[in-house]
């Protein structure tokens, strides 16, 4: 864990796990509501290790420094996440993309749950090579602005957090937006939780990988 300054001067922690073997480029991993989880360290070491330097900014550090949320206290998870103003999140997103940016190569944001729906925000107002949204929540606040960046979105068809119409409205606002679903529910690529289904993980991770190849690497 190191430290990381935004535009307004709010330092901020953020996971950097450097890339194994010749450095790609560059990924920025968003947090779903339960902060910098070891769970999100392994998925950044598989990143990592296919040569990306990966970062993970923690998010909720206006809010509450340093904390990880268990993932079967949602609602503290939740609070927090309605407590963070959207452009100061966005300031700590852009400071965690400059860091890898500096380092070389194209940046690309994966971002889950909340973190999906900043994804979408990252493409549309940040300098970034490309994104990718696994079950991105809060999908009505973004439809404001194009995308600037490609992206790319992978939702279960009974995730109750985002009924079928309001993937469907996003869709049709973003008619660019690379969309898959998959029969499964809410948060299917967390290894910790209950409601993880291994082989749409596997799926929706390997089209991101080809996905970031194409965008990222060329």
């Amino acid at each position: 864990m190191t430290q990381i300054e935004a535009a307004d001067g709010h330092r901020f922690d953020c996971w950097i796990e450097p890339a194994q073997g010749e450095r790609k480029g560059g990924i920025v991993i968003l947090q779903e509501i339960f902060g910098v989880t070891d769970q999100l360290k392994g998925v950044a070491r598989t990143y990592a290790a296919l040569g990306y330097e990966v970062a993970i900014p923690a998010l909720f550090d206006r809010q509450e420094r340093g904390v990880v949320v268990p993932f079967d206290k949602g609602p503290k998870g939740r609070d927090l996440m309605l407590a963070a103003k959207l452009d100061e999140t966005m300031q700590d997103v852009a400071a965690a993309v400059a860091v890898l940016a500096r380092n070389g190569g194209k940046v690309g944001v994966i971002g889950f749950c909340w973190g999906g729906g900043l994804a979408i925000r990252a493409a549309q107002t940040l300098d970034i090579g490309a994104a990718v949204a696994f079950y991105g929540t809060r999908l009505p606040q973004y439809l404001d602005r194009p995308l600037k960046a490609p992206m790319q979105g992978h939702w279960g068809t009974e995730d109750d957090h985002v009924p079928a119409e309001v993937l469907a409205e996003a869709q049709a606002y973003f008619p660019e937006l690379e969309v898959h679903t998959y029969k499964a529910g809410h948060a299917f690529a967390n290894d910790a939780r209950p409601s993880y289904i291994p082989e749409v993980a596997a799926k929706a991770h390997a089209r991101t990988r080809t996905f970031f190849q194409e965008h990222l690497i060329g």
